[in-house]
């Protein structure tokens, strides 16, 4: 006769054990079911702390209105005020809710940071400029955080220096808050640029980290940008800059964000000298920073060449210099080539980078020289840069899977892999990229569309999404290097502002937070 006691003992055992995991999924799903508000509250614990820390920013604005004695002094005491009284207000508030941030907190939090920081950063613009309407101020500080250099404001010469010093070190802040982002923070939420797929390429994007710890590698990409800053402050200096445009220019050189201290911006210098010093930092700018860590660190050039993105990016940008050259000097624009020389060349860098700056009214070339400038902007700039656009690397990963379908068409059983720095690409990984173009096309199209709507004529609206959602700047037409955005109604301006945003921010991690499966648990 069979024995069941130790079945029915075995039985028992695990109704016991579903028990307990029943009773484990119900508490997580409670959990989970409670967690969209916490989360929300935990991230503006965070977000109330980093405006109290951004209120401490304005000191330097207001130590550049003591040295020169400007207007503007008065301005910086309210706001700062206001912005370190709305932060510590927030982080009080949400202090029951303290706890660590998961990776889903991490998009809202980045989106909140870049949306919310502009509107305090408006302020001392706003109480100096009355007649400045808020949706201008924030449109100005937006561009400025997300170091894009699209301007509303005119009259830059005579706007006191601590204005235009607080307009270039939010792009400075901006620019080192992007390179952070890109190497420290993004690669946690997946998403990004050379991060997406940083482990299977090679170079310093890799899932090895440049030092052992997020904090480290932010101290280090710091150390960097403030290093080269500094050089490019001498150097403006040495070139024939004062002292205060030096240090303007060296902000929003280094960040790529082109904002100036003359309406002229680089035409005000008409200088052969400085517009060489800057574009030899322009191009800088727009390397991966982590490359340039790795080379002050192993105190050698190689990190530079094993960098897939770099020689691309020399090769690109020489090329369409020496042609635009060419074809400005051939249609008349200049009397020899080496002037149409120096124009191109500084511009097409200028306006590749993202940088925005500009020597002369390029709105007036032939229309194919600016149109090809701005098409190199959408993606002639590093992962990890300062600059905008959908980067080198992706470009080079769809022209790759370009070559890659050509080839499988004439052979369909042939495996042909992505390669890229002489390592495989995973095919997830490309089609990754193929649908952020998706989303970038589609994103590009919308907003085009959205200013059509308004009346505005199709050459300014298109250029215009195109210069804001690269972080570029300055567009053709109502919008170009000689003009500014000031001639918009409010609500093209707020559609301009969002595409400065999720450019900036790489599209998911903002569009991320209008799915409902983001706040889903």
């Amino acid at each position: 006769m069979l024995d069941f006691g130790p079945t029915r003992s075995l039985r028992k055992t695990a109704r016991s054990h579903k028990a307990e995991s029943d009773a484990k999924v119900a508490e997580t799903l409670t959990l989970n079911h409670a967690r969209p508000s916490q989360n929300v509250l935990a991230v503006l614990h965070v977000l109330g702390l980093l405006i109290v820390i951004f209120a401490g920013t304005m000191l330097v604005p207001i130590a550049t209105a003591l040295i020169y004695r400007d207007a503007a002094i008065g301005a910086y005491g309210k706001a700062m005020a206001i912005t370190a009284t709305g932060g510590a207000v927030l982080w009080l508030a949400t202090r029951h809710a303290q706890r660590e941030l998961q990776v889903r907190d991490g998009f809202l939090l980045v989106t909140l940071v870049w949306s919310v920081l502009p509107a305090f950063a408006a302020l001392p613009l706003m109480f100096f400029m009355p007649d400045l309407s808020f949706t201008d101020a924030y449109f100005e500080t937006m561009s400025g955080l997300t170091t894009t250099g699209a301007t509303v404001l005119s009259g830059l010469d005579r706007l006191p220096p601590s204005i235009n010093i607080w307009r270039g070190f939010l792009q400075w802040l901006g620019g080192m808050g992007i390179i952070v982002l890109a190497v420290a923070i993004l690669p946690l939420l997946g998403v990004g640029g050379r991060q997406i797929f940083r482990a299977e390429t090679p170079g310093p994007m890799k899932d090895t980290k440049l030092t052992p710890r997020i904090t480290e590698t932010a101290k280090g990409l710091w150390l960097v940008y403030s290093l080269i800053t500094a050089a490019a402050i001498l150097s403006y200096w040495a070139a024939g800059m004062s002292p205060l445009d030096a240090v303007m220019h060296s902000f929003t050189t280094m960040s790529l964000g082109g904002f100036s201290t003359h309406d002229a911006s680089y035409g005000f210098f008409d200088s052969p000298l400085i517009e060489a010093v800057t574009t030899a930092f322009m191009l800088i700018a727009g390397v991966n920073f982590a490359t340039h860590f790795l080379v002050l660190r192993r105190r050698s050039f190689q990190p530079y060449r094993l960098d897939p993105e770099v020689r691309w990016l020399v090769i690109v940008l020489l090329a369409s210099s020496a042609g635009l050259a060419w074809f400005l000097w051939l249609k008349g624009v200049y009397p020899d080539y080496w002037t149409a020389l120096r124009y191109a060349t500084f511009n097409t860098v200028s306006i590749a980078t993202t940088t925005g700056y500009a020597n002369t009214d390029f709105n007036l070339w032939p229309i194919f020289a600016p149109l090809w400038m701005l098409f190199l902007s959408t993606f002639a700039s590093c992962a990890g840069s300062t600059g905008g656009g959908i980067k080198m690397i992706r470009a080079q990963l769809l022209f790759l899977q370009g070559l890659r379908e050509m080839v499988k068409l004439l052979h369909p059983q042939a495996q042909v892999p992505v390669k890229l720095g002489g390592q495989v690409v995973a095919n997830q990984i490309v089609f990754a990229v193929l649908a952020f173009m998706s989303l970038w096309g589609a994103s590009v199209t919308i907003a085009t569309f959205l200013l059509l709507a308004t009346g505005m004529d199709f050459v300014t609206a298109f250029t215009a999404v195109i210069a804001t959602i690269t972080n570029t700047g300055p567009g053709l037409n109502q919008v170009g290097p000689a003009t500014t955005y000031a001639v918009l109604s409010d609500f093209q301006t707020w559609v301009l502002s969002f595409a400065m945003l999720i450019g900036r921010l790489e599209l998911f991690t903002v569009l991320i937070l209008f799915t409902p499966a983001f706040w889903r648990k």
